[in-house]
């Protein structure tokens, strides 16, 4: 397997949230598809929906990319609530860890503040401001 990358589903924000995560991580999006990209007579896209993302992607790092897009009306909300899963960020440094934990949280909620872990790893836990949860990790006796 090469990699395995994040999907997040959004409701109708994902430009914005994918615009506050570039900010933090850098980098430029791999591809921005809308709904109206893929409007046809096949695949009818309501006017209110026609700017909402289809695909973004983030790369992140070497070899990972963070993908989401907003769900369609028709097909439901997503619930912001909920626990969807955890992203996990594996920083290469004290530093980086705290750079990615304090961007990605602010505005957001800390679950388990960044700090010293008691498995011997520099940890933090978070849900950021759209919903989405974050453990940020620098473990400084991984050699991978």
């Amino acid at each position: 397997m090469r990699t395995i990358n994040p999907w997040i589903n959004f409701n109708g924000n994902a430009e914005e949230a994918f615009i506050f995560y570039k900010s933090v991580f850098g980098g430029e999006f791999t591809k921005i598809i809308r709904f109206k990209d893929l409007s046809g007579p096949e695949f009818q896209v309501a006017e209110n929906e026609e700017n909402k993302i289809m695909y973004i992607g983030l790369p992140i790092g070497k070899h990972n990319v963070l993908i989401a897009n907003d769900v369609p009306e028709f097909m439901g909300r997503v619930s912001e609530s909920e626990n969807r899963s955890k992203i996990y960020a594996s920083a290469e440094s004290r530093e980086e860890a705290d750079k990615i934990f304090n961007g990605l949280s602010a505005g957001g909620e800390v679950e388990g503040p960044i700090g010293d872990s008691p498995w011997g790893t520099y940890a933090g836990m978070f849900r950021d401001r759209y919903g989405i949860e974050w453990i940020v990790e620098f473990d400084p006796n991984y050699n991978g």
